[in-house]
């Protein structure tokens, strides 16, 4: 029963307020008839009928009755922000690092079950090296496969662009408490810079049935060893000495 003026306009607030990690699937539909209740007249072609019977209401008398707008909408949990200490990967520039990061996952919805987020997301940072093991796949007891996507975000693309091509990341490892629904997922992160550098990125973790999780990460490069020591000996006062080395750029 809203009345919009010609050209006028009509906020449609959408409140989504989730109980559990997964993704919710809604439509709103917007229907628009004539205020006086006068059908708008068309021409009933057999083409035309087919393209607007998704999108009016057809009187008796053969008239549009009403319009429908119709917008899907998809809600996608995301876990609460939290004050995690950020995963560090530290490297010498023009060296390769490689460090086991383990994130924890809490709410997951296995399949169809819904389960509710109790707990906070938590994050553990092994620095030592990881031994890349068997991928375990994660399953609620009854067979239901949950899978996972993940990337890297960063805060601008001029750090995307810097830090993108220097770094890789792969899931080696996933695996499901059973008694308190957390999963486990195990990143194998590869760092190896050619500069100087320290930037910050996002891992964020979205589970097919829905949720997203996010963890700050935090990429430190520093300065590179010295290559070499250059000795240049005096052959006497007031005299040159010369010492020629090569230098090797890795760009054009």
């Amino acid at each position: 029963g809203t009345q919009l003026a010609p050209k006028g306009k009509l906020d449609i607030p959408v409140l989504f307020m989730p109980d559990t990690m997964k993704m919710y699937e809604a439509v709103v539909v917007i229907h628009v008839m004539r205020e006086n209740g006068e059908n708008w007249p068309y021409e009933d072609s057999a083409e035309l009928n087919k393209d607007l019977k998704r999108s009016v209401t057809v009187a008796e008398d053969g008239g549009i009755q009403g319009i429908l707008w119709i917008y899907p909408v998809r809600g996608i949990p995301e876990a609460p922000q939290q004050k995690l200490v950020p995963a560090i990967i530290r490297c010498r520039a023009r060296q390769r690092v490689e460090r086991r990061v383990e994130v924890l996952l809490t709410g997951v919805v296995p399949g169809a079950t819904a389960m509710p987020t109790r707990r906070n997301s938590a994050m553990v940072n092994t620095n030592n090296p990881a031994n890349i093991q068997e991928e375990v796949q994660v399953t609620d007891g009854f067979s239901t496969t949950v899978e996972f996507l993940y990337e890297l975000q960063y805060q601008s693309n001029e750090i995307k662009s810097q830090l993108g091509a220097l770094v890789g990341m792969h899931l080696i490892q996933r695996e499901r408490d059973t008694e308190s629904g957390i999963v486990t997922l195990i990143f194998n992160i590869v760092f190896a810079p050619n500069k100087p550098m320290r930037n910050e990125a996002t891992l964020a973790v979205q589970c097919t049935t829905g949720g997203v999780w996010k963890f700050p990460m935090l990429f430190i490069a520093m300065e590179p060893e010295v290559d070499d020591v250059i000795n240049i000996e005096a052959v006497g006062l007031n005299k040159e000495s010369i010492v020629s080395f090569k230098l090797t750029s890795q760009t054009r």
